[in-house]
């Protein structure tokens, strides 16, 4: 891959700061309320639901755009659930909540949420490694 950008940034846990290098992002941390904690502060799964949401948004832009198709009306939810995983660790699961106009109900939206879904950055990552769920609304 030829990189066109490169985002860094550094966190020292959950429970710490995340803070981008170019300052953009400067974010206190802390655990959910849901996993015991007194959910001050932004988890990293609402970053990955964030910024999941607008990469998938983005890319259904794209495939539209190819295709010419308005989505100008259309939003993307995305739902990161972290829970026990069967090795004893944690695992991750999203769902791609995708709010389309009446022009696209049925087997053009579903054809649509599909071409995103392999042509998003974060679904190409995802892929293989963690369940994601795709709903149209």
């Amino acid at each position: 891959m030829d990189a066109l950008y490169t985002a860094v940034a550094t966190a020292n846990g959950r429970e710490g700061r995340a803070v981008s290098s170019d300052g953009q992002l400067d974010l206190p941390l802390g655990f959910p309320a849901a996993m015991g904690g007194n959910g001050k502060g932004t988890n990293p799964e609402q970053l990955f639901a964030a910024g999941y949401a607008a990469c998938f948004a983005s890319a259904m832009g794209a495939i539209a755009r190819q295709e010419k198709i308005d989505v100008s009306d259309v939003s993307v939810t995305a739902e990161v659930s972290i829970g026990k995983d069967t090795d004893g660790g944690f695992g991750l699961a999203v769902v791609m909540r995708a709010e389309l106009p009446e022009h696209l109900e049925g087997a053009a939206g579903r054809d649509l949420l599909e071409k995103t879904h392999a042509y998003c950055p974060y679904s190409k990552a995802t892929r293989g490694n963690i369940p994601v769920e795709l709903v149209i609304e």
